[in-house]
């Protein structure tokens, strides 16, 4: 009687399939992380600058019934919009009491700020952005 000997199948991965995978995983990664980081920092610039542009209204009507832009943070609680009511960041009255910025909290030392003037009206502008400077809305250019 003649034996033969059966190959069984191989089952499972070889470690140099592991390694391909492992490899593959990483190189998507490196190329999905960043992308993903720009996409959330535009996506906070942008809902800050919403949240700034809203406030146009309010601090509008204060001017026309004051005659004078809000002063201080509190003349903006009275038509309704503080701090409390901010979600992405702190509201403040600009040092030339003509602008309201929005410190964005998520992103250190950007600032969004909107800017009355009596000939042009309302401007909008993104300080602080540095690198991320494309991250700013068209609408609202970095400065």
């Amino acid at each position: 009687m003649e034996m033969k000997m059966k190959r069984s199948k191989q089952k499972g991965f070889t470690l140099i399939e592991l390694m391909i995978v492992v490899a593959i995983i990483g190189v998507l990664s490196a190329i999905a992380v960043p992308a993903y980081k720009n996409y959330v920092t535009k996506s906070e610039v942008a809902s800050s600058v919403a949240t700034l542009k809203s406030i146009i209204t309010p601090a509008e009507l204060y001017y026309q019934e004051n005659g004078s832009f809000p002063a201080s943070d509190s003349d903006l609680n009275e038509v309704g919009v503080g701090n409390a009511s901010i979600k992405s960041g702190t509201l403040s009255i600009g040092s030339d009491n003509k602008s309201i910025e929005l410190t964005i909290d998520s992103i250190s030392g950007a600032k969004a700020v909107i800017s009355r003037d009596s000939n042009t009206g309302w401007s909008c502008s993104v300080t602080g952005l540095g690198s991320l400077s494309a991250a700013a809305p068209s609408s609202c250019p970095h400065s």
